[in-house]
């Protein structure tokens, strides 16, 4: 109903009534979409995700609804030519180009049979891009090694309390758990003196969704990779990289391609000089192997010791978690002036209780900025890799 107004309004299009109007728009929907981005992030169930899989072709509509209105495009499309002769303030004229970006790379310009066809692969891509995902959580949540205490040589004290923990969970008490998550791979595939096994767990994680099972993803790459080129091609474009590209750094994908083309021999040499060493070191301790993608965490340390006297574990005092954490509110407080202060626990919430809380302020006036979550480890159910996202944004509507 929100959009339906601002679409129908009968007024002159302005960045007040069309572009503030519509930021302003949904703002309960917005709330529920965070929620659900928690759940499917950090919370991830079997259950959850059979209403994703149920949720995820309505969404689709639901955005594609929005990008396709008529009214409300031209409404948007008025106010950023009007801004192209008049500039806007800078932010107001950045939110205007992005909106009008969005709308026009989604298909807002196409006639009527070209949008019902970009709605239906819109609709089918969601649910692909949701089974994908879905497919690699299954993986790493399904696809744990475990060792007996013979099997631990080279493992470190707090990785092997660890593992012990997360077996215990999973019912196999006495035993030790490595699970298919790059958190644990790593230090397994770095210090495990078990080749064997290194050669599994790397197995494991590197096939994540290509295990030929109703988890695999080969099927589901292939369509979406046929259907982006079609609904990239009703606007025009060659390729889906031509698309995706226009508003990113490099513009375009020969320019992706030559930067990766000046790179690629010397990043091919230096692999080659590192697996050079890495051979001679194992050929010097007797080990008749060659070198496989499951020996190059574990050599490439050995080289380090070898080679540079470097030690990695001589490394990780400086690195714990507190001190990077730390930090990263130093470097915070420099560049922006914030200052970070740990909210007590259970003051306000938080979605597991890994999740610590700090209230960011404004040094000089303490004016407050937001809240910061830190949740920094795996665990089954959340999305793995490094990454962040926002809860609830700041506006300046309301001044």
């Amino acid at each position: 109903a929100e959009i339906d107004a601002i679409a129908n309004n009968e007024d002159a299009p302005t960045f007040e009534n069309t572009i503030e109007e519509m930021e302003r728009a949904g703002a309960a929907l917005d709330r529920a979409f965070t929620y659900y981005g928690i759940y499917s992030a950090n919370m991830s169930t079997p259950e959850f995700r059979d209403v994703q899989s149920e949720l995820a072709p309505k969404i689709s509509e639901y955005s594609t609804k929005i990008t396709q209105n008529a009214k409300l495009f031209a409404r948007i499309k008025a106010v950023y030519e009007q801004s192209q002769r008049e500039p806007l303030e800078a932010d107001q004229q950045r939110v205007v180009n992005l909106i009008y970006k969005r709308f026009e790379m989604n298909g807002a310009e196409l006639d009527a049979e070209k949008k019902a066809r970009y709605a239906e692969i819109s609709k089918e891509l969601s649910s692909l891009y949701n089974d994908f995902s879905n497919n690699v959580l299954h993986d790493e949540e399904g696809y744990i090694t475990y060792l007996t205490e013979d099997q631990l040589g080279g493992l470190s004290e707090d990785f092997i309390k660890s593992a012990a923990e997360i077996a215990s969970a999973n019912g196999k008490e006495g035993m030790y758990a490595i699970t298919n998550t790059r958190s644990s791979m790593d230090p397994f595939l770095t210090y495990s003196t078990e080749r064997e096994l290194r050669k599994q767990v790397w197995t494991n994680y590197y096939s994540r969704g290509d295990n030929g099972d109703e988890y695999d993803n080969n099927e589901i790459i292939a369509k979406i990779l046929r259907l982006r080129k079609e609904r990239v091609g009703l606007m025009g474009y060659d390729n889906y990289a031509e698309w995706r590209l226009q508003n990113r750094m490099a513009k375009n994908p020969e320019n992706a391609m030559g930067l990766m083309e000046a790179v690629w021999p010397a990043a091919i040499a230096l692999v080659a000089e590192e697996v050079a060493d890495m051979q001679a070191l194992a050929d010097e301790e007797g080990v008749s192997i060659t070198i496989e993608p499951w020996d190059y965490r574990y050599y490439a340390e050995k080289v380090r010791k070898a080679k540079y006297d470097l030690n990695s574990d001589e490394v990780k005092q400086y690195l714990q978690l507190d001190k990077l954490t730390e930090a990263m509110h130093y470097v915070a407080g420099e560049l922006f002036d914030f200052e970070f202060t740990p909210v007590e626990e259970g003051k306000v919430p938080v979605f597991h209780p890994d999740v610590k809380v700090w209230e960011v302020t404004h040094k000089k006036t303490g004016e407050n900025v937001g809240l910061w979550y830190l949740d920094p480890y795996a665990r089954p159910g959340k999305r793995s890799g490094a990454w962040a996202t926002t809860y609830r944004s700041h506006t300046t509507f309301d001044g």
